[in-house]
């Protein structure tokens, strides 16, 4: 594995307002040994079929997962394909999976390590939680026969140390603000560095643009876009309405990455889908967030072309849809894309990463140049960060903002 990156705010020796994860390590997961990966705020994973590139962003995806409070059956549905092929099972029978990263924030990096037991039961059996050295959580499975790990966080009272039990099948770390008093000076760093990771962790939206469900006009509904980007009409009709500045960017990335002109992008209800009759322009109509799906019909999207003409999305080709997906997800945030942010905390205070697995897939090179130049410029902002898999990245070598893991075979 090779590494190239461009100057991060991190190294300038500024310390970061927003909590990010800033290193994933892979210490055996799926094709990953030892594997520590650097991530900047625009990293491309970059390697050959095989190489590790769609387990890594897969990892990362669990652990935000996690920070969120799910439990560890939903996250690992296939536990057993993220154990190294070649690990073996000691005398019970049991093999797992190590996982972790490093968040910086206001309380400095804060570590944090899981390690997962896929067999015989899927169940956390070891957490670490540190800061600059000193351990905040520690978890061990001391008693197979429960459902339990013996956790101690960091007290630093009259008890250095508080133990206690917490479940198996979820990270410790996301529960912490809630079994930890906060009485002692030990016990406010544990929750600090805690919230932290869950912050820097929880705004993940994982995004795959599917072509093809984007050719079709999909019902009214919430106005967050799905993981495939299937309902991106809708919310074309959501922002087109809701910030005219930021679809006015959107328009300006179309031009550069769609063929022939481009005046507008329009979204349009839709009475009766086959055929697409009764077509209704709703320029300017808010308010349309949490719209009961199928109350107003369908929605269909289209290229506004300026002399009259209107391309509906379905004429365009993959790597055009591909393109305009990515490029409003990169241009919207938590209260578009469907995404768990931490309600608690100010948006001002959080950082949405995106998972972009297939980053490249179908777009040429004019395309992708320009949405690497797109996430840069977010990523600048410090509003949104951005984690894809290329097949090739040499051409994004020493661009500055943007780090390059290169894997191996």
């Amino acid at each position: 594995m090779t590494v190239s990156c461009g100057r991060t705010r991190a190294e300038a020796g500024v310390r970061p307002d927003r909590p990010s994860v800033t290193e994933l390590r892979l210490s055996a997961f799926a094709a990953h040994r030892g594997a520590e990966f650097p991530l900047g705020p625009v990293s491309l994973f970059a390697g050959p079929s095989g190489s590790g590139k769609s387990s890594a962003l897969r990892a990362y995806e669990a652990l935000a997962r996690l920070g969120g409070g799910a439990e560890l059956a939903e996250v690992f549905p296939d536990p057993a394909a993220c154990v190294p092929e070649r690990a073996r099972p000691d005398a019970q029978r049991r093999r797992g999976f190590r996982i972790g990263c490093t968040a910086d924030g206001p309380e400095g990096p804060v570590r944090l390590d899981v390690a997962v037991q896929a067999e015989p039961e899927l169940r956390i059996v070891g957490e670490r939680l540190t800061v600059g050295g000193l351990t905040l959580l520690e978890t061990a499975l001391r008693d197979p026969g429960r459902r339990v790990v013996q956790a101690a966080w960091h007290t630093a009272g009259l008890t250095p140390v508080t133990r206690g039990p917490l479940p198996d099948d979820r990270l410790g770390t996301a529960l912490l603000p809630l079994r930890v008093a906060g009485r002692t000076d030990g016990q406010c760093q544990v929750i600090a560095a805690a919230e932290q990771m869950v912050v820097a962790l929880r705004s993940v939206f994982a995004c795959d643009p599917l072509p093809r469900s984007m050719r079709t006009a999909p019902p009214l509904g919430a106005g967050r876009l799905l993981r495939g980007c299937g309902n991106l009409a809708e919310v074309l009709l959501r922002t087109r309405a809701e910030c005219g500045r930021r679809h006015g960017l959107l328009i300006d990335a179309v031009r550069a990455g769609c063929a022939g002109p481009v005046h507008d992008v329009l979204a349009e209800t839709v009475t009766g889908v086959t055929g697409v009759t009764g077509v209704t322009s709703v320029t300017g109509v808010t308010g349309l967030t949490g719209v009961p799906g199928g109350a107003g019909g369908a929605v269909r999207a289209l290229l506004d072309r300026g002399d009259g003409l209107r391309t509906p999305l379905g004429r365009l080709g993959d790597g055009e849809l591909r393109y305009l997906a990515l490029a409003l997800v990169l241009l919207t945030g938590p209260g578009v894309l469907d995404v768990d942010p931490a309600g608690e905390v100010p948006a001002a205070l959080q950082t949405l990463t995106v998972l972009a697995d297939g980053f490249d897939r179908d777009l040429d090179v004019r395309q992708r140049d320009r949405l690497v130049q797109l996430a840069v410029r977010m990523g600048e902002r410090g509003h949104i960060r951005l984690v894809g898999a290329v097949s090739d990245a040499s051409w994004a070598a020493g661009l500055g903002g943007v780090t390059v893991v290169d894997l191996k075979p």
